[in-house]
């Protein structure tokens, strides 16, 4: 960022010669996009600490074809309002299309009440317990629900869980290759399309399977830092 700031006159020309001399490069707003298949936790905190317009996502590619790109952190922008301005002098059609965009955003929100409340009262007692275990291995876990699973991150997320009338899936961040001792529940899920972020499903039913497993809860999240 430091130095596309002091290069300016540089990039303009390499993007004239890319692009054509009519286009102008808007210097109102530059941000940095970092992409890679994995952060810790220390990189969101620097991100953090520094307060610069730094974008983090991460990507993940599956044997086959499908590519997932998820946001780790992006700054959050000041208001509606500003936004309008900073469209003001686009193209009207990416001035629309973006509106759409921070709509959907604003207004697609999912609740942790959606994920239990039509659960069995075992199945119940089971989500809220590997729930507890979950959030209690760091106090800066975040609890995010999404759409079909609710997903547990520092930097990234290490666990996503799916609720069903009669179990409770896990999607770990973990290789089922370094698992000494592969648990009747789990499977390696790296080839295998599913909603969520993670390598490794682990399936509960039970108190009982919860306990003889947790172990690779907390193996997920030390594998991103913790």
């Amino acid at each position: 960022m430091h130095w596309i700031r002091d290069h300016k006159g540089d990039f303009q020309v390499a993007v004239n010669r890319k692009f054509g001399k009519e286009i102008e490069v808007d210097w109102s707003d530059i941000r940095v996009i970092c992409l890679a298949p994995e952060y810790k936790k220390y990189d969101l905190h620097a991100v953090q600490v520094m307060g610069a317009n730094i974008e983090l996502w991460q990507y993940k590619i599956y044997e086959n074809g499908i590519l997932s790109i998820d946001e780790v952190y992006k700054r959050t922008s000041s208001s509606s309002h500003q936004e309008t301005e900073e469209y003001s002098e686009k193209n009207p059609v990416m001035v629309e299309a973006g509106k759409k965009a921070a709509l959907t955003r604003k207004t697609a929100t999912y609740t942790l009440e959606q994920h239990f409340e039509n659960l069995d009262d075992s199945i119940l007692e089971l989500f809220n317990a590997t729930r507890d275990y979950i959030i209690s291995l760091d106090s800066t876990i975040e609890e995010t629900p999404k759409k079909n699973y609710v997903a547990y991150k520092t930097s990234q997320n290490f666990v996503c869980m799916q609720t069903y009338k009669k179990k409770i899936t896990l999607y770990l961040k973990l290789n089922a290759d370094e698992i000494e001792i592969m648990p009747k529940q789990g499977r390696d899920v790296k080839n295998i399309g599913h909603f969520g972020t993670g390598d490794f499903e682990l399936t509960i039913k039970d108190l009982k399977d919860f306990e003889e497993t947790k172990h690779l809860i907390n193996e997920a999240y030390k594998n991103i830092g913790g």
